[in-house]
């Protein structure tokens, strides 16, 4: 099993869930985060006053998965986020060691 991080733009996150749903996808964690890559954060102007926006917000999409379908997810998630453009994001894979499904106490690939 594998744990699959996305770190996307807020604005592509529905086109995110939208290619989960599609391939199968049942359960996914969002978490607003912000951050800043390459493109280091951008001055704004407000009343007159520029100021530097260190921190940009992002999503943080967290999706559980079982391997044979790890490649589906990541090009799920790589085609319905990549504008080409700096800031389209990373993404994550961890290993995941166990699941427990703490309602009916189902572990491994049932408790996905």
């Amino acid at each position: 099993m594998k744990l699959v991080t996305a770190i996307i733009k807020p604005f592509k996150l529905e086109d995110v869930r939208e290619a989960l749903t599609a391939i199968g996808v049942k359960g996914i964690t969002l978490t607003e985060v912000k951050g800043f890559g390459r493109q280091k954060g951008h001055t704004e102007l407000y009343r007159g006053a520029e100021y530097v926006v260190d921190f940009l917000p992002k999503i943080k999409v967290e999706v559980a998965v079982d391997e044979k379908n790890l490649d589906a997810v990541i090009e799920a998630i790589v085609s319905s986020t990549k504008t080409g453009k700096i800031g389209d994001g990373k993404i994550f894979v961890y290993d995941l060691d166990q699941v427990i499904r703490i309602r009916t106490g189902e572990t491994g690939l049932q408790a996905l």
